[in-house]
């Protein structure tokens, strides 16, 4: 089996249906292996599961005893996959026509990591924006343990994505995959996938970005959004900082350039905007944990980290609510 797409879930049935009519419906669908490992979901996802395995021989589905949170259970799902590669995937986004046979095709130069574009779109799917990842915005092999090769791939990421975020813009070897175990100190953090990859850099993880859109992701479905959008930034925000001050050291190049990525995420914009949200829901959004946020997302010292941590500071909340909301 050349590749195993396997998709980790918990209470998606609303969504799995139209996902895997995605991938089933796809040019190459009878060539590979396609396998839902479901976290314990509390929902209509083993009957709806049971029904589709039976009309699809190469569906599987594995449901596991209890939730392990999503660190755990996407660990789980590529090792229950049997495909020399494996698409990582969500049970809520869609594949785009055609991504199947072309990722079939790509991996046959034997990277360790494919990196692919994604379609950001609506809740109903409605296409919003691609997805920036690198700039220039153009495909490339990247060998991550060369240092010169992983500066010049840190300095072009626009995001935290080029930091393999978006588990479904992953393909990755499972055999490199495997050279390191699940990193006890990461679960929980929803970045244990990014961690062993980090980890992997300096032993040997060659990348390939493709620069082509070969999924479309759901957006407003976030669940990490659920306890606030402020703690949803922190698990960006100190999610990688502590990933590249684990395996780099906060005063490394590599570190310098994942706050920058990670700013252009918790952007000027969006820190003014969670103010004025701090302000009108304070039940929900916490003002101490931005306060936070905000002084170690900002703290590089440059003119432009300045400027935001003063208008962050000064900016009444109605100027923020005129001007960014």
């Amino acid at each position: 089996m050349k590749l195993s797409v396997p998709i980790p879930v918990y209470n998606f049935a609303e969504f799995l249906p139209e996902t895997l009519d995605s991938i089933l419906s796809q040019d190459g669908a009878d060539e590979v292996e396609i396998l839902v490992v479901d976290g314990a979901s509390t929902d209509s996802t083993p009957a709806l599961m049971q029904r589709l395995c039976a009309g699809h021989p190469n569906l599987r589905y594995h449901r596991l005893p209890e939730k392990g949170g999503i660190d755990r259970d996407m660990a789980k799902s590529v090792e229950l996959a049997n495909g020399e590669y494996c698409w990582l995937f969500s049970g809520d986004d869609l594949m785009s026509p055609g991504a199947l046979r072309a990722v079939l095709s790509e991996i046959e130069t034997g990277h360790d990591v494919y990196l692919l574009k994604h379609m950001e779109c609506f809740k109903d799917m409605r296409p919003l924006m691609e997805y920036p990842v690198l700039e220039p915005d153009v495909a490339g092999v990247f060998e991550l343990s060369d240092e010169t090769q992983r500066l010049d791939y840190f300095k072009r990421a626009r995001n935290s994505e080029a930091f393999f975020s978006f588990m479904g813009g992953l393909v990755m070897k499972r055999s490199a995959w495997n050279r390191l175990p699940l990193n006890p100190d990461f679960i929980g953090s929803c970045w244990a996938h990014a961690a062993r990859l980090f980890e992997l850099m300096k032993s040997g993880l060659s990348v390939k970005y493709t620069g082509q859109v070969r999924l479309h992701r759901r957006g407003e479905n976030d669940s990490f959004s659920d306890d606030g959008l402020v703690r949803r930034y922190q698990l960006q925000v100190e999610g990688f900082h502590r990933l590249v001050d684990t395996f780099f050291g906060h005063d490394s190049a590599e570190a310098r350039e994942v706050r920058r990525a990670v700013r252009n995420e918790f952007s000027r914009r969006v820190v003014l905007i969670l103010k004025v949200r701090c302000h009108e829901t304070p039940a929900l959004e916490s003002k101490q944990l931005l306060d936070q946020l905000v002084q170690a997302g900002y703290s590089d010292f440059n003119l432009s980290d300045e400027i935001t941590k003063l208008l962050y500071r000064w900016l009444p909340v109605r100027a923020c609510r005129k001007y960014y909301c």
